[in-house]
């Protein structure tokens, strides 16, 4: 059996968006590839031919990019980028006051990005790192792309107008005050907030700056802001304001103006005209809607979900421009986490959770919905899918466990055929040589009983293993969420696993959301419940295959994966022979107000001065004296959604007791591990965590 090396991790190149240009002919996507000597992720923006007629061709070799964005014409592509600023905007002399050679008055007179003067050198006066700002490629001229905004804050989101001289940004504005509390946190100098969402993971402590929308022209370089048109809420930093500029020329973007907007999730859609007039709100204060997109007759599409239960379905609901009504309020499936409103003529194309698959949609405005795309197969996952605007062409990031995850094109007619039609064209393959040289995992789908309920689960393991040939040593890999599910998809974990002789296990537990509201609410306010007898009847089911040894069991997962281990390994103490919970809760209640989901904790479980005996049932540290597992326990430094203080009290608990334990902390890593060095040192320390608490490799050292 050939072992993927770790270290191949930096081999690992993973597509995150994609975009297909408006007639069709082109679609553009972000690449994550792995610079090892920097020991950073690099974002890069590729283009390729919806035909496969030529192989992608890299457009950006400088800084990240994210969010491609086509103009109308099919010519130009913008995107966000943190790049060192235009060449075109840093040569010259800026400082000019007169035709003649007088020397400015005074430096309080001079422009503020005039250049560094002898007692500020350019190399300190340009230390910060640069912000996401929009470029732009002129794909009819060729080049590189050319610098858009300036602003200070960056920009956050982009929108192109529907003639194309325009383009609408998110981006923050602050008032002098403002500036000056931001320059004294820069500075290392005393957080100061008054406001009850302080923190969002992945932004760090929140401040008071407004974001706005603005309005930029694309031949002037002129940025009017929208003053009506702004951000607001416990989620902005989350969703931002998604701008959506439609063919009536109406801006759309998500906001909250409820009394106490960081008290809540939920976000409205407003409409407003360019120059800043006209504003209007078009939901009531009753859902959480994102991804809004203008369809025919000036309908507006979008998402939205109960902000008080996300474990009921979120839905596609179209306004009308008189009121809002669901397209989908029959199916019982919840729309994807990343999935987008496509309208095709008049319908919308989405993606939802179903039967343990992402599954394409299409619901028509007559109230039919139609499932799709039959050439998906059993085997893999839909990760993003987008139209062009004539509709006729979509592109789609597939994800297979032993064939990459790539981007495919395929004509919309096509959608509705039942089996693998002529346009279905895959158009990359970023992984082919790490596939070609190492075993990719096999999958297969598994079912077992548990509490009156099926459930099931995915299975990986080698090529060269047969599973009946057991038992093997089992990993359960637990997703997070918990509402979310699994599916056969390609994953560097799953075969650095695989390759070494583990089988992977993972359980689509009660209180995941691909299998209707009824499914996912029975975990609802219960963490610490069903989810643990359904994980463990799912361990006893591949027991009594024979694929599973009940001595090799082992577990990891991040978020509610680690929160369910909490309570495996307090609850059935003997299930595994050691654990990995990472970046986990296991105290609820003294989580509530360190991480940056308390609206959520409310709406599930009430107060924890409400309802104090609610939150200690939730509390896996009220079992801790249960422990008699090894933990590998993870946490990162600057993780707002699940604070690493948790991770430091169940690894204390552990120690305490005098089990064999160990604390990984990654001190500048979100709710996630990014960095590739980290990545690498994540799966090390698992594999030998594993290893060192194998029996069976125990009992074969000692003979």
């Amino acid at each position: 059996m050939t072992e993927l090396p770790i270290d191949a991790y930096y081999d690992l190149a993973q597509i995150t968006e994609v975009a297909v240009s408006p007639t069709g002919e082109r679609v553009a996507y972000i690449a994550t590839e792995y610079d090892q000597g920097a020991d950073e992720a690099v974002q890069s923006l590729f283009v390729v031919p919806a035909d496969g007629s030529r192989e992608p061709h890299r457009l950006s070799r400088v800084g990240s990019a994210s969010s491609p964005v086509w103009g109308p014409d099919g010519e130009r592509l913008a995107f966000l980028a943190a790049r060192e600023e235009d060449i075109d905007r840093r040569v010259g002399w800026r400082d000019r006051e007169s035709d003649g050679d007088e020397e400015a008055d005074g430096d309080e007179e001079a422009d503020e990005d005039s250049a560094a003067t002898d007692d500020e050198p350019a190399a300190e006066a340009s230390e910060d790192e640069p912000k996401p700002q929009v470029w732009l490629f002129d794909l009819a001229r060729g080049g590189d792309a050319r610098q858009v905004t300036d602003r200070e804050e960056g920009v956050q989101e982009l929108e192109w107008s529907p003639d194309g001289d325009r383009l609408a940004i998110a981006a923050r504005d602050p008032t002098d005050e403002e500036r000056a509390y931001l320059e004294q946190v820069r500075g290392d100098g005393p957080i100061e907030t008054t406001r009850l969402q302080h923190k969002s993971d992945g932004t760090g402590w929140t401040d008071d700056v407004t974001t706005y929308l603005f309005v930029v022209d694309l031949e002037s370089g002129e940025c009017e802001r929208l003053d009506d048109a702004y951000g607001g809420g416990a989620t902005q930093d989350l969703s931002g304001m998604e701008p959506c500029w439609g063919p009536d020329d109406r801006i759309a973007f998500t906001s909250c103006r409820l009394d106490r907007p960081d008290d809540t999730m939920v976000r409205d859609v407003y409409t407003i005209d360019p120059d800043g007039d006209g504003l209007e709100r078009l939901t009531d204060g009753e859902l959480q809607v994102r991804s809004p997109a203008w369809g025919p007759g000036g309908r507006l599409g979008f998402i939205g979900r109960d902000p008080d239960n996300w474990q009921r379905p979120a839905e596609v609901y179209v306004h009308d421009g008189e009121s809002a009504r669901s397209l989908t309020a029959d199916l019982d499936r919840t729309t994807t986490f990343w999935s987008s409103v496509n309208w095709v003529d008049d319908a919308i194309y989405t993606l939802v959770g179903d039967d343990s698959r992402s599954r394409l949609i299409r619901a028509s405005l007559d109230g039919t919905v139609d499932r799709l795309f039959e050439a998906q197969g059993d085997d893999r996952a839909i990760h993003w899918f987008d139209v062009a605007d004539d509709g006729s062409t979509a592109g789609l990031l597939l994800s297979h466990p032993n064939d990459g995850r790539d981007v495919f094109a395929v004509d919309v007619d096509d959608l509705d055929a039942d089996s693998e039609p002529e346009s279905f064209r895959r158009l990359t393959a970023v992984n082919d040589e790490l596939i070609e040289e190492y075993p990719m995992p096999e999958v297969r789908r598994v079912e077992w009983e548990s509490d009156g309920w099926t459930i099931d689960g995915v299975v990986y393991h080698d090529p060269s293993l047969d599973l009946d040939d057991g038992p093997h040593p089992l990993v359960v890999a637990i997703h997070g969420g918990p509402m979310s599910w699994d599916e056969p998809e390609f994953g560097f974990d799953h075969a650095a696993l695989t390759s070494r002789g583990y089988v992977i296990l993972r359980p689509n537990y009660r209180g995941g959301t691909s299998r209707g509201r009824e499914f996912a609410e029975t975990l609802r306010g219960r963490w610490g419940t069903v989810e643990v007898e359904d994980i463990a009847a799912g361990v006893d089911a591949l027991v009594d295959r024979g694929w599973a040894d009940p001595d090799r069991v082992f577990g990891y997962g991040f978020s509610y994966g680690g929160i369910a281990q909490g309570y495996l390994v307090t609850q059935k103490p003997d299930l595994f022979a050691a654990a990995a919970p990472e970046h986990g809760i296991y105290d609820p209640r003294s989580c509530f107000g360190t991480g940056d989901f308390h609206n959520w904790y409310e709406a599930e479980f009430g107060l924890p001065w409400e309802e104090p005996e609610r939150y200690d049932e939730l509390s896996a540290m009220a079992d801790v004296g249960n422990l008699e597992t090894p933990l590998l326990v993870t946490a990162g430094g600057q993780d707002w959604r699940c604070p690493p203080t948790q991770s430091e009290m169940l690894y204390t608990a552990a120690r305490k007791q005098g089990l064999e334990a160990k604390l990984v902390v990654y001190p500048d890593e979100h709710h996630n591990v990014g960095d590739p060095d980290r990545a690498i040192h994540r799966l090390s320390e698992l594999l030998a965590w594993y290893e060192r608490h194998d029996t069976a490799a125990e009992d074969a050292s000692a003979e």
